[in-house]
C-alpha cells in the first residue's frame, strides 16, 4: 500500500468520525461550573421582600410573615416582627 492511500484513508477516517460525532468540541463553557443552577427559561423560584422596620431584603420563602389587616407583612428576625407589632399596638 503507498503511502498516499494510507493518507487519503486516514482522511477519509477523520472526516467520518467527524460526521459521526456531529462535529462537537468541547467548549471550555462546557467545563465550567455555572453558579445559577437554574435552566434560562424557568421561572424565578423566590422573591426579595422589605422588612417594613430595618427596610432589609430577605427571601420570601425565609422571612418571617404576619397577616396584618388583610395583607401579609414580612420581616428579617423575630425581633421587627415584635417591633412592628409594639408599634402597631400603640398606633391604636
Amino acid at each position: 500500500m503507498s503511502p498516499l492511500r494510507i493518507l487519503v484513508i486516514a482522511v477519509l477516517l477523520y472526516i467520518g468520525y467527524r460526521l459521526i460525532t456531529g462535529g462537537r468540541t468541547k467548549s471550555s463553557r462546557d467545563d465550567t461550573i455555572s453558579s445559577d443552577p437554574r435552566k434560562p427559561d424557568e421561572p424565578v423560584q423566590d422573591v426579595l421582600v422589605e422588612d417594613p422596620i430595618c427596610h432589609s431584603l430577605v427571601p420570601k420563602q425565609q422571612a418571617i410573615h404576619l397577616k396584618h389587616r388583610g395583607s401579609m407583612v414580612y420581616f428579617c428576625s423575630e425581633e421587627c416582627c415584635n417591633t412592628f407589632v409594639a408599634q402597631e399596638g400603640s398606633e391604636s
